[in-house]
């Protein structure tokens, strides 16, 4: 080659960083658009229910001012359901894609691989067993989210945990955990049944302000561990030789990657119940959002709660009859697993 092409070539970094640039701007965007969308449709929960408040009025009463009936309405009402939907959108939106990241799997999502069914399965039975009511049933769920996550990962090493392993056997215990289930309601009262029901549909109708604060604290503290340990996450998404390679070690990568994940999972869980399919979704529709440029913890956050709020949203008004949030979910998110199960089988069994 002469001299000549070589002073002739464009450095490589003019070309890379205008990439970068163009990357970054298009991740800021999505960002933006889906935080403006969240807040627009949590205005909107405010305004709208079987009164509809003038938005001014709802203003006033979030700056603190005294309306009547909207100060009680939405203050006491409707905010709060609002904040709790949002801020367990965040927890499944962080905790399933950190776990279809790391595992490398869309179906390692916790409401997939049993960890939310082993929070439901404790809240059920210290209700219709035990007889626990109030705050305790949801400590008993947080702690039984991260013992089942435990037992899982326990029961999936093998010199290592990897993918598909891990999917196998958290289908297996979330099936057994559904059937104690079963026979929990079976052998309850119908009173104890109807509060039970709560924990396997999913629903904001018991978010209230004495609620919020234990939601909203695990979410505040861990939420933003996640996005530290981003970097991390997207090392182990390369395999465990590349990751090491980079400097991580990925068995305490992957361990404090699930403490976080398993955390944010069981707090929303033993707020709302097992929301269905919002960790499951969640990382797939940020991934096609932002076409896999930058971290994806973000993205999925806001995409989680934007997915809990019109779900509630369209649960409540859309038609005459009101349905739990976990029911529209459900609704929306089977379609997508059948259609995750048919490529797979097209592609021969791989995700």
């Amino acid at each position: 080659m002469s001299a000549t092409a070589v002073r002739g070539a464009a450095p490589a970094g003019s070309v890379v960083a205008p990439g970068r640039r163009r990357r970054a701007r298009h991740w800021w965007t999505v960002v933006a658009v889906l935080a403006v969308a969240t807040l627009a449709v949590a205005v909107v929960s405010l305004v709208v229910g079987e009164r509809v408040h003038p938005l001014g009025d709802v203003l006033r009463v979030l700056t603190g001012q005294d309306v009547p009936g909207a100060s009680f309405t939405v203050g006491r009402l409707r905010l709060p359901r609002v904040l709790t939907g949002a801020l367990a959108g965040v927890a499944f939106g962080i905790g399933g894609v950190i776990f279809q990241t790391m595992l490398r799997n869309p179906l390692a999502s916790p409401d997939i691989i049993g960890i939310t069914a082993g929070s439901s399965a404790a809240a059920v039975l210290s209700i219709t067993s035990v007889g626990l009511a109030g705050a305790a049933v949801p400590v008993v769920s947080v702690v039984a989210g991260v013992g089942v996550a435990a037992a899982i990962y326990a029961l999936a090493w093998r010199r290592g945990v990897h993918g598909a392993r891990f999917v196998l056997v958290g289908i297996g215990v979330g099936a057994m955990l559904q059937s104690v289930v079963s026979y929990a309601l079976t052998r309850a009262n119908v009173y104890d049944v109807a509060d039970a029901l709560r924990w396997l549909s999913g629903s904001l109708n018991s978010a209230f302000w004495d609620g919020v604060p234990q939601l909203a604290v695990p979410v505040l503290v861990l939420a933003p561990v996640a996005v530290v340990l981003a970097r991390r996450l997207a090392a182990l998404q390369l395999g465990d030789e590349l990751a090491a390679g980079l400097g991580v070690r990925p068995d305490r990568a992957r361990l404090g990657l699930i403490v976080v994940a398993v955390g944010l999972i069981s707090a929303a869980t033993a707020s709302t119940g097992p929301i269905a399919f919002v960790a499951f979704l969640s990382g797939p529709l940020a991934h096609r959002l932002v076409r896999g440029t930058g971290s994806l913890l973000v993205p999925a956050a806001l995409v989680g709660a934007l997915l809990v709020l019109v779900a509630d949203l369209a649960g409540q008004h859309l038609v005459g009859t009101r349905f739990p949030v976990g029911v529209v979910t459900g609704v929306v998110g089977a379609p997508y697993l059948l259609w995750l199960l048919a490529r797979s089988n097209r592609s021969g069994g791989t995700l």
